[in-house]
């Protein structure tokens, strides 16, 4: 079994707790237009799809065994700080059998398993992963459906059906986190709505992702068209978003 994927990055330590290893897999159903990685938003890595300028961020098949080699290396690692690995992208999800066989193995070697999603994919993927998931990081990027579909192409009703399924499974062991995009949805309405949300479902903990621009310079090299602010989001810009948590109970932190 192959999966496609565009990174691997060892001693990660955002994406969950302690030192951690990130692979970073290929396709995605959303199409936002702040993304960090568009190179990720096709699946495919044949590099005749691809500008010339761009092959380094085309990505590759790679076997199970060939991804899992690597992740296993750093296995002391985790133990020590309480890290492990981590299934990103693009939407993992959307190759979910290879990801259930990185998830099991990981699981079978006592490595802490974390997932990080959009939740814009068919249920069959959350059934087939959550028993391997140790912690899930869900996206919950706005609560009017009109703007999820116009803006980046999802489906809101299908992101909530998902959320609420998960949490019956395993409601302690999700945490909702929220990229804040200028002209989309930075202001208090917005986020206040996701954050009742997550007290709605019983999810504890929220994560406030500041908007960046980190990744702009791979659009050019895409030949793509960036069309979102220049400038990225000061940290405490979103100081009174995480008041506005705390008063409800929840627990909030700034970056992932």
């Amino acid at each position: 079994m192959k999966a496609a994927i565009f990174n691997i990055e060892r001693f990660a330590i955002y994406d969950g707790s302690g030192i951690r290893t990130t692979v970073f897999f290929k396709g995605c159903p959303l199409r936002c237009p702040w993304c960090a990685n568009p190179e990720s938003q096709q699946q495919a890595s044949k590099l005749d799809q691809w500008p010339d300028n761009a092959l380094p961020l085309a990505g590759e098949e790679k076997s199970i065994d060939e991804i899992y080699a690597e992740v296993i290396k750093d296995k002391d690692y985790y133990i020590a700080s309480n890290g492990g690995m981590t299934l990103s992208g693009g939407e993992v999800m959307l190759q979910w059998g290879a990801a259930k066989e990185l998830l099991r193995r990981a699981k079978a070697d006592g490595i802490h398993t974390a997932i990080e999603t959009c939740g814009d994919v068919p249920i069959r993927a959350f059934e087939e992963l959550s028993e391997y998931t140790d912690l899930f990081l869900y996206d919950v990027k706005h609560m009017d459906e009109e703007r999820i579909r116009s803006v980046i192409g999802g489906n809101l009703k299908r992101i909530l059906q998902n959320l609420s399924w998960l949490v019956k499974q395993k409601a302690n062991e999700i945490i909702i986190r929220v990229p804040v995009i200028p002209e989309f949805n930075h202001d208090t309405v917005t986020i206040t709505q996701i954050l009742e949300l997550a007290k709605r479902l019983g999810i504890r903990e929220v994560h406030l992702l500041p908007y960046h621009v980190l990744g702009i310079h791979k659009y050019k090299r895409l030949g793509m068209r960036y069309q979102m602010p220049e400038q990225g989001i000061a940290k405490e810009e979103l100081l009174p978003y995480v008041s506005i948590g705390e008063q409800m109970g929840l627990t909030m932190r700034i970056g992932g």
